[in-house]
């Protein structure tokens, strides 16, 4: 996800540079030539209204994934765990195999008449040509084609410049935690400590 949204940095930088002066504007009129731009608009955008209408879809089904993997230990017994975890996981599947390509299919239908119609509505026929032109440009897809790579080498940095500090707040929130929860675990992390008869 991370990595798409990456991708559509540049897109939505290019339509807020206009966006505030076509808000205070009245709705600019309409042509064919204007339409036709609004059209190749929203070819472009296709992926990004794919990923979006793909993680609307995944969301969900992650969320009750986490869920059910907290129950299994507590809810199946130890020797029929791994099996009912295979058929959640085709479940899952299933769901995933028939609602991406449903909610796909509309979130393509819907958007000439939602984006489209706002794009149209906010933005001259001058405006969307070098928007379109922006996006159309070889410099444009060379950007998209590196952004993995210059997301990954910050990733790289920032990790290594950062480790020391995260880990030792991620130590000290996970003693706060077991803190809360009476769990007191040890200095190294491992085994819980016994815990104390109560006094008389």
């Amino acid at each position: 996800m991370i990595q798409k949204s990456l991708n559509t940095t540049a897109l939505s930088l290019a339509l807020l540079l206009t966006t505030t002066a076509a808000f205070a504007q009245a709705p600019a009129p309409s042509t064919p030539a204007k339409k036709e731009l609004v059209t190749r608009l929203l070819k472009l955008q296709q992926p990004g209204i794919e990923a979006m209408s793909r993680a609307m879809v995944e969301q969900p089904a992650a969320q009750m994934l986490d869920r059910a993997a907290a129950a299994l230990p507590a809810r199946i017994a130890p020797d029929k765990q791994e099996a009912v975890a295979k058929e959640i996981e085709a479940d899952t599947k299933k769901y995933l195999d028939e609602a991406v390509p449903l909610v796909r299919g509309r979130a393509l239908q819907l958007a000439p008449s939602t984006v489209g119609t706002v794009i149209e509505q906010k933005f001259s026929e001058d405006e969307l040509r070098k928007i379109v032109t922006l996006l159309e440009s070889p410099e444009y897809a060379k950007y998209l084609q590196l952004s993995g790579e210059m997301q990954q080498a910050l990733q790289v940095k920032l990790v290594a410049d950062t480790r020391g500090n995260i880990e030792t707040k991620l130590r000290t929130l996970e003693q706060s935690i077991g803190a809360r929860l009476g769990l007191n675990a040890t200095a190294n992390g491992n085994k819980p400590a016994a815990a104390k008869p109560a006094g008389k």
